[in-house]
């Protein structure tokens, strides 16, 4: 058996070799240099993926800000983003929101951004640490800060539109903050988007970044808030369309939603197959498996329930009518 002295590592040079120090090519540069002046890199980027075997991801650079009056896009929509120390907007608090005022056109083009507002404010109660961790935000950020409710509700105020990736999330915490959101017309960039549609693997807002050829850093509201534009704006899809063009559509729609009040336990796995949620009363809502669907579809919809879930013929489970207005509220 040998000892550890005597093995040797079989990656190295054989026992007893001795390397001969090759000449270096005449061709090689010694070292690199600084980058030339006549560098582009946009030049080089596209040349990389002419290729196509790389995908280059550019910085998102927000868009500067224009003075209203000087856009000629007639109607106003607002991205809110929210930082909050937890999910349930009864008991926890906002600690940071993000807001990208941006003009558009009726088919959905976007125009110019017109104003930006970001504030910290400090809770009731010290951050959470899973919060902090995914936030960033700390106790000594938000120190002493308070959002400055004047100019978010100038932002705010004019606008046609109020859009939030999970506007089921921000806005009850945002109507919980002013007034001023209660009486708009809300939309979801989540949910009111066939992101599959568009060629996207998914509709969390690092994938739909990513997938639009960008990248930006931070994550913090205003940046999630400037990112979610870029996406927004840009063509998607085989035939390259806005998504923010759907989105107008889709907010425009009036919806129903239905509540299978009373239904059968036992049917319960064909309710939650057809897409039904449980609701289990906290929030106001009655007790039931519940549906939101387009208002064209209420009739067919009505039916099968009368038909597989009651299985009688005059069944009328409550409804509510839904527009852009009503959509999203706690």
């Amino acid at each position: 058996m040998k000892t550890a002295a005597a093995q040797f590592d079989l990656f190295d040079a054989a026992p007893g070799y001795r390397e001969v120090p090759r000449p270096t090519p005449k061709n090689r540069p010694a070292a690199c240099g600084p980058v030339s002046a006549s560098w582009n890199a946009e030049e080089a980027a596209r040349r990389l993926e002419a290729e196509g075997n790389y995908r280059v991801l550019r910085k998102l650079v927000p868009r500067p800000i224009v003075a209203r009056n000087e856009s000629h896009y007639p109607h106003l929509a607002v991205l809110v983003d929210t930082e909050t120390t937890g999910l349930y907007h009864a008991r926890d608090e906002v600690i940071e929101i993000g807001a990208v005022a941006f003009t558009y056109e009726d088919g959905g083009r976007i125009g110019d951004v017109v104003g930006v507002y970001s504030g910290l404010r400090q809770p009731s109660s010290p951050i959470p640490p899973e919060i902090t961790r995914l936030t960033g935000i700390t106790d000594t950020m938000v120190a002493g800060k308070a959002i400055d409710m004047a100019a978010l509700d100038a932002l705010i105020e004019p606008a046609d539109l109020i859009i939030a990736h999970n506007a089921g999330f921000d806005r009850p915490f945002c109507e919980k903050l002013s007034p001023v959101f209660v009486p708009k017309a809300w939309a979801c960039s989540v949910t009111e988007i066939r992101w599959a549609d568009l060629g996207f693997e998914g509709n969390k807002l690092g994938y739909l970044v990513g997938q639009s050829g960008l990248f930006h850093e931070g994550h913090r509201a205003t940046d999630d808030c400037h990112a979610l534009l870029e996406v927004l704006a840009r063509p998607a899809g085989e035939g390259g369309a806005l998504p923010f063009a759907e989105l107008l559509q889709s907010s425009a729609r009036c919806r129903i939603r239905i509540f299978a009040e009373n239904a059968p336990f036992d049917m319960k796995d064909h309710l939650k197959a057809r897409g039904y949620r449980w609701s289990d009363g906290s929030d106001g809502r009655p007790k039931a498996w519940w549906i939101e669907i387009d208002e064209d579809l209420y009739g067919d919809e009505l039916r099968y329930l009368r038909a597989e879930i009651y299985r009688w013929s005059e069944a009328e489970p409550p409804a509510v009518r839904l527009t852009a207005h009503d959509r999203f509220r706690a």
